[in-house]
């Protein structure tokens, strides 16, 4: 635009400065509003900044309406944005509209953008061999590539990554630099002449191979039934082929892995023949996230037996790298693609850490030189038949913000809690909770605890005014909330899986929570995991709840479900049954039944314990060797029967002293009886699922006429038991009720920080 005749600015100019605020770093924002600015004849200016993207724009004023409305309506796919404020200005007669260098201005406030799968168009370009990028495994442009896990710090720029040591060559620059190329400011930019490289090392770390032979000499390994480690976005993947049962054995051997399930890397033909995939299935599995998808699994699924035993289900999940795609490409069989590390040990994702853990267990090491800063396992959903649940929230969803239903009034840091850790910061209208940590009772996972605390903090520019923590004391992320010099709330554990629920419905009125799950600590000392409560982000209270039990051995208990069985039998249907089944499964038999009769022993409300109980006694599982496996399993031993189930079994509940109490004395009783009667496992096991399932609804619809309410939140990690959760919905929902149910969180400990988060956000002045 130029100045008028006269001299001056021309008057039918205006001029406006425009921030947003959202996911608008790393997604191609910046490129987009200029060529939106091309589009309009608008000339200004657009940079990042701590808070977001800013620009200003001059122009005519409908342009100037047009630019604001675009901005909104036709921002990038991956892009999310929260506020678009715009403020008048005076014109200045600038000619031209310019990219800006990014500047630092106060605290960070823009959103991280996470990882996404390589784009179409990378993926043309990595196969074609008339591109100069062909076979180049770390292809990426504005619309893919690795995001979160390679970000220091905010504003998000090339030298704000472990992109920094890679010096852009002229082609590149040239393409960053171009309005028109999808290169455009996209900061992971490279090619073979400027960017990160392959290499296979042997288990020692002496070099095999650099660059295309390593691919090439990691794709013949890999049919040869080799085990090699697979440097990925967030870490390192241990791999094999999948169709091979030598290989799978093997890997199970040396990862210390008994029975847990492997998840397979698969193209969408492969995924199609190994699962049933429904629509929302595959919406899932082919989304730029690319999570791990679990599915029904065909019965002529070519694939080892040891890859998911005893399960009817697989974890697929698509190529969602360079290095991934390629790989696959040249094995063309599905590949075992499992966290690189020994069993329950954080995902490794450090270089140097990798050769020392991984080196033992593997036969070559596929690795490049591109740092990976923060490490991001791979993201669980689960396809059930009526939704998509989120099972483990991480690559290519954390950190994604989530609008809390009213705005933080302090900067709030939540510790979640002890098994499947996350963290998470309350700041404004957003909690954003971290990628997933794992375990805190081993060390390597309480270390990256310690490092997702500074890293989330320092991203999201959140100086914690408060801590929220869980209420068992011996959790560790309670014990390090006690060492901030902070003023600090703790959240009973169940309480905070209902808010959790409730966040990301954005609810704020009260409703009946039931929160299943394996245990938390109650308010009354006891070990509650059956609870129905009625919640809301100010506070709850307890209307009802399973029968507590002995929890015999405490956390052997969990490790070794028969014992729960004695004590449910012990409880239920008197010390003689109880005696008759341990009899037949552990020479401890007597001694665990002498705990269950002890008044002092810890009691438990554990709905998880009572499903470990039941697959106990059943004969699926006496003892685990991963968390929920006895669950897992006899909800699987149910697969094919009907929803409804057989008739005749029943969940007792009664009106007691503390609210209602659900008494699972009559179902265990007909599970014995039809075991005894020689009635199949699968159909026991469905029978269990629609009596328990029924029964739980009947009391929380009892529970919310009780306290005048009429919507249901269900959560905690029994509610990733589909068949459970479908019974449960259906029955409330025949009987008018709204339910709400996870899709963004994970119903289990994955979410907990979430919802402490959002508790401690209006709880505090």
């Amino acid at each position: 635009m130029a100045p008028s005749a006269a001299g001056g600015v021309n008057p039918d100019l205006v001029r406006r400065r425009l921030r947003v605020t959202g996911t608008v770093q790393g997604v191609g924002f910046r490129p987009f509003v200029y060529r939106l600015a091309a589009d309009l004849a608008l000339s200004g200016w657009v940079g990042n900044d701590s808070l977001g993207v800013i620009l200003e724009g001059e122009g005519p004023a409908p342009a100037l309406d047009e630019l604001a409305r675009r901005l909104v309506d036709e921002a990038p796919p991956l892009a999310r944005i929260d506020t678009l404020d715009v403020e008048a200005l005076a014109a200045t007669g600038e000619t031209g509209f310019t990219v800006v260098d990014s500047r630092v201005a106060g605290a960070p406030a823009v959103a991280v953008p996470v990882d996404v799968a390589t784009c179409a168009d990378c993926e043309r370009e990595l196969f074609d061999p008339a591109d100069r990028r062909f076979g180049y495994p770390f292809v990426n442009c504005t619309n893919c590539g690795p995001r979160y896990t390679i970000i220091r710090s905010i504003p998000y720029d090339r030298a704000a990554t472990t992109m920094a040591g890679f010096a852009m060559c002229a082609d590149c620059r040239r393409e960053y630099e171009d309005p028109a190329d999808r290169r455009f400011h996209a900061e992971p930019t490279c090619c073979p002449a400027c960017g990160p490289q392959l290499s296979l090392v042997a288990p020692d770390g002496g070099l095999l191979a650099k660059a295309g032979d390593a691919l090439d000499s990691a794709v013949e390994l890999l049919g040869a039934g080799r085990i090699l480690a697979v440097k990925g976005l967030g870490g390192y993947h241990l791999a094999c082929d999948a169709t091979d049962p030598a290989a799978v054995a093997e890997l199970r051997r040396r990862k210390a892995r008994d029975d847990k399930p492997f998840a397979l890397m698969v193209d969408l033909p492969m995924a199609r023949s190994l699962c049933y995939l429904s629509a929302d299935a595959e919406e899932a599995l082919t989304s730029p996230r690319r999570p791990i998808v679990l599915a029904p699994r065909r019965h002529e699924a070519p694939i080892a037996t040891g890859v998911a035993p005893n399960l009817p289900e697989l974890g697929l999940m698509l190529a969602y790298t360079p290095v991934h795609l390629q790989l696959l490409a040249g094995v063309a069989r599905p590949l075992v693609m499992t966290s690189g590390n020994l069993s329950d040990e954080p995902i490794a994702h450090d270089d140097t850490d990798a050769l020392v853990r991984l080196g033992p267990m593997v036969d070559a090491i596929l690795t490049h030189d591109r740092g990976i800063h923060i490490r991001g396992d791979d993201s669980v959903v689960r396809a059930g038949t009526a939704r998509v649940q989120m099972v483990r929230r991480s690559r290519g969803y954390a950190p994604e913000p989530i609008g809390l239903p009213t705005p933080a009034r302090r900067h709030v840091l939540a510790v979640g809690a002890e098994l499947k850790s996350t963290v998470a910061v309350a700041k404004g209208d957003n909690v954003v909770a971290s990628h997933h940590i794992g375990d805190l009772e081993h060390l390597a996972a309480y270390r990256s605890f310690l490092q997702a605390v500074d890293h989330l903090c320092g991203l999201t520019g959140v100086t914690p005014e408060v801590v929220a923590h869980d209420l068992h004391p011996e959790y560790l992320s309670t014990k390090f909330a006690a060492e901030l010099d902070l003023p600090a709330v703790g959240v009973q554990h169940h309480h905070a899986h209902i808010a959790s629920c409730l966040v990301e419905h954005r609810w704020t009125e009260p409703v009946l929570g039931v929160a299943f799950d394996g245990l938390g600590m109650g308010t009354d000392g006891t070990a509650w995991g059956g609870e129905l409560l009625v919640a809301d982000l100010d506070g709850f209270r307890r209307v009802g709840h399973l029968l507590q039990v002995a929890l015999p051995g405490g956390d052997r208990a969990a490790r070794e479900p028969w014992r729960m069985a004695v004590a449910w039998l012990a409880a239920t249907l008197g010390p003689e049954a109880a005696e008759r089944y341990g009899r037949t499964v552990d020479d401890r038999w007597a001694a665990v039944l002498g705990l269950a009769l002890r008044p002092d022993v810890l009691r438990t409300s554990s709905a998880g314990r009572l499903f470990d109980a039941v697959a106990a006694l059943l004969g699926l599982r006496t003892r685990i060797t991963y968390e929920a496996q006895a669950a897992i399993e006899l909800e699987a031993a149910a697969a094919g029967q009907p929803l409804a189930g057989p008739g005749g079994y029943e969940l007792d509940v009664v009106a007691g002293p503390e609210g209602l109490l659900l008494d699972p004395g009559p179902l265990l009783a007909t599970v014995v009886a039809e075991r005894d009667r020689g009635t199949p496992a699968g159909e026991i096991s469905a029978g269990f699922h629609a009596g328990l399932g029924r029964g739980v609804a009947g009391a929380a619809r009892r529970a919310a006429a009780d306290n005048g309410l009429d919507t249901v939140a269900l959560s905690g990690g029994v509610f990733q038991n589909a068949r459970l959760t479908d019974v449960v919905v259906g029955a409330l929902e025949a009987a008018g009720l709204r339910v709400l149910v996870h899709r963004l969180l994970p119903p289990n400990d994955g979410g907990v920080s979430v919802g402490q988060a959002a508790i401690a956000a209006r709880c505090v002045d």
